[in-house]
């Protein structure tokens, strides 16, 4: 592991012991990132903002739930900011975005992994992406990214839901062995 990682992994912990300050640190390091993933769901920054800042007070609630054997700390934050902004959308009442130009929606998937590349993990995440076949990369950018559900997954690659869960699933675990 990593320094990164394992100095994440200690903030949490001093987190979860009351130590607020050790929040500084995490924002400073994953805030643009998790405003990315936000902007990705909501495309609205105010929203976005919102959403980010939802995310940090139930990291700051919920640090102590950290298990790193399940994956490193930036994943789980990165889940969390992700699931604040689809709560948002839905409370707002609104359908999440597609990417169909003739919509007037915009794909953010290239700058938000340029964004994502630009950090060291980034550019190993992107490489193991590429190596990825196009339907289940195309899946985890769909559901990860673009924050869409399983059956608006499958609906968008014409596929059934337990396939469409079965690949998202498949491609993880070989993004997790390439990324180790």
């Amino acid at each position: 592991m990593d320094g990164q990682h394992q100095s994440m992994e200690f903030l949490l912990a001093d987190i979860a012991r009351g130590r607020r300050d050790a929040l500084r640190p995490v924002y400073d390091a994953q805030a643009s990132r998790m405003f990315g993933v936000a902007m990705a769901i909501l495309r609205d920054r105010e929203a976005a903002a919102d959403a980010v800042h939802d995310a940090f007070l139930k990291i700051a609630g919920r640090a102590g739930q950290y298990d790193s054997a399940r994956g490193p700390a930036a994943a789980w934050m990165m889940g969390i900011v992700r699931n604040a902004a689809l709560d948002r959308a839905r409370a707002r009442g609104r359908e999440l975005p597609t990417d169909d130009p003739g919509l007037g929606d915009a794909a953010l998937e290239p700058r938000v992994l340029e964004e994502i590349a630009e950090q060291e993990d980034g550019r190993r995440l992107q490489e193991c992406l590429d190596q990825l076949d196009a339907h289940p990369r195309g899946a985890i950018l769909l559901a990860f990214v673009h924050g869409l559900s399983h059956p608006q997954i499958g609906e968008r690659l014409k596929a059934p839901l337990g396939t469409v869960k079965s690949m998202i699933r498949r491609g993880l675990l070989r993004l997790r062995e390439c990324m180790t």
